[in-house]
């Protein structure tokens, strides 16, 4: 799997996320955080908003909370548009996981029913809110994300399951 024989080394010295949480927060402010974030969902979603998918779903707001990182937002769907609030904004319904699930979920390297069972992806709240999002994402061809994005999902992803691997205790070969 690792192409490098000194890799899984250099992933031992590479601290968890957890412990990431302060560094990040000097890098990107919040503020910041939250403009990346939703220019990265608007170019993910500018399709989907356009041909009016999430219409029946405006005004709803579906909170992310990526829990070793300690980092939530609460996204609101508008009229062709997505709006990023502050953490304080109370979501209808949450869905929680650490950096590394999330990026899986995100990079569809792993399937939200399988982390959800395996108790690693928590959906709290409005259920069927967090169900009819999770079915919108999952009918968005993965061809029409754009292929910078998926390219940092994917790698982004690959990556981060890799150093848990090595954090664990496994061998990678």
């Amino acid at each position: 799997m690792l192409r490098f024989p000194y890799a899984e080394n250099l992933l031992r010295l590479l601290p968890p996320p957890a412990r990431l949480r302060t560094p990040l927060r000097w890098v990107l402010p919040p503020p910041l955080l939250r403009a990346l974030l939703r220019r990265m969902t608007l170019r993910v979603m500018a399709a989907p908003l356009a041909n009016g998918a999430f219409d029946d779903l405006r005004g709803r707001r579906l909170g992310v909370e990526v829990t070793d990182l300690k980092l939530r937002w609460v996204v609101e769907i508008g009229a062709r548009d997505l709006h990023v609030h502050v953490p304080g904004e109370k979501p209808e319904s949450t869905v929680r996981g650490s950096a590394t699930d999330l990026l899986l979920l995100a990079s569809r390297l792993e399937d939200a029913d399988t982390l959800f069972f395996q108790r690693r992806l928590q959906l709290v709240g409005d259920t069927e809110l967090g169900l009819q999002v999770r079915n919108l994402l999952d009918q968005l061809p993965w061809e029409t994300i754009p292929l910078d994005i998926r390219v940092f999902l994917n790698r982004g992803a690959r990556f981060a399951r890799l150093a848990r691997a090595v954090h664990c205790g496994k061998t990678i070969a």
